[in-house]
């Protein structure tokens, strides 16, 4: 009789139902530094780590918790228990390390102090259709909310810098910018989409725009770069006013935050603010048409909820709509790396 290969299993279900065990492991080191620590001092033991963090469980405890950090390919062992030594793996040494500029440590923060708890309201969220972030049972969306709060604006920037320099970075390198000659990029948060603009196309001028409490974030970010001769930080409100004019305009993680009619008026003031043959490109996690592939970006769409009720992540379809309502000639969608994409206009 042949084998069946195909029956059902329980262990998709199961890796996905407890998946948070495995992302609290994760954050929790984060949060901890540890991979800073074993970036300065690598080869700690388990009870040097320990002592270290200050930790009061089991000895046992601690190696469950080192190991399965090994186990996951964050950390590399030798030894076991009382005799093993821990070292960062390549892809913690460079990404986790906070004082890297490669660190995407931030937004790993952000998942750990606010993000995790939000989400344990998801089915509520669900059922109202409101935010459940620090907003939640307040006038105020989660925006005036950080702008107002430094501690929470300033990982918030940190958060988004670090989930978006790898597409950034891949933007500045992979799209032609040659004929162009400035660039704006609208609510840029900390400056880093124009500073990699700058920093790999010599040619173009570029400014960062976000409201008056991240000015000093981004210019510092400039002044680190040390581009300040090619890049400014301004302050301004999408809402209120017209955009700066320039060859391109880019959002990065802006659109979705907003619903469709909001969405849309985004866009048509980019294209009012560009010239004949200029581009508009929002970098977001597109979601494939099909809606089957793209996990993540559905998962962003989630976050919005929990974010700010009406905000949520879209299709290149989508986009294609908005933006030939905006007036816009043609459009191209351009991968960067995971599963985000630059959605671009051309007027």
């Amino acid at each position: 009789m042949e084998k069946q290969t195909d029956q059902p299993s329980p262990a998709g279900i199961m890796q996905i139902g407890m998946g948070f065990w495995a992302s609290k492991i994760l954050l929790t080191a984060v949060n901890f530094q540890l991979f800073t620590h074993l970036a300065i001092q690598p080869g700690m033991t388990g009870k040097e780590i320990k002592a270290l963090l200050k930790l009061n469980c089991l000895d046992r405890h601690v190696f469950d918790f080192l190991d399965v950090l090994t186990s996951f390919g964050f950390l590399q062992r030798n030894g076991l228990l009382e005799t093993a030594r821990y070292s960062n793996s390549p892809d913690t040494e460079t990404f986790l390390d906070k004082a890297k500029p490669s660190y995407i440590g931030g937004v790993l923060e952000m998942m750990n102090n606010r993000l995790y708890g939000f989400w344990g309201s998801l089915q509520e969220g669900l059922e109202t259709g409101l935010a459940q972030n620090e907003a939640k049972n307040n006038e105020e969306s989660f925006f005036q909310v950080a702008y107002k709060d430094p501690a929470i604006l300033k990982q918030f920037v940190n958060a988004m810098t670090g989930l978006q320099m790898g597409n950034f970075t891949a933007l500045a390198q992979g799209f032609d910018f040659s004929p162009y000659k400035t660039f704006v990029d609208v609510g840029g948060s900390g400056g880093v989409l124009s500073l990699m603009v700058a920093k790999y196309n010599p040619h173009i001028t570029c400014t960062t725009m976000d409201l008056p409490p991240v000015e000093p974030i981004a210019r510092a970010t400039i002044e680190q770069f040390q581009l300040s001769d090619r890049v400014k930080a301004i302050s301004g409100d999408f809402f209120t006013g017209q955009l700066p004019k320039a060859d391109v305009i880019t959002m990065g993680n802006i659109l979705h935050d907003w619903n469709e009619e909001n969405k849309i008026m985004l866009i048509k003031k980019a294209y009012d603010a560009l010239p004949d043959g200029g581009v508009f490109i929002a970098v977001e996690n597109i979601i494939d048409d099909d809606r089957m592939q793209n996990s993540f970006g559905m998962m962003m769409s989630l976050n919005m909820l929990i974010e700010t009720t009406d905000g949520f992540d879209y299709s290149f379809a989508d986009f294609n709509n908005w933006a030939k309502q905006a007036g816009f000639k043609s459009t191209a969608l351009m991968p960067l790396t995971g599963p985000t994409s630059a959605a671009i206009a051309y007027k």
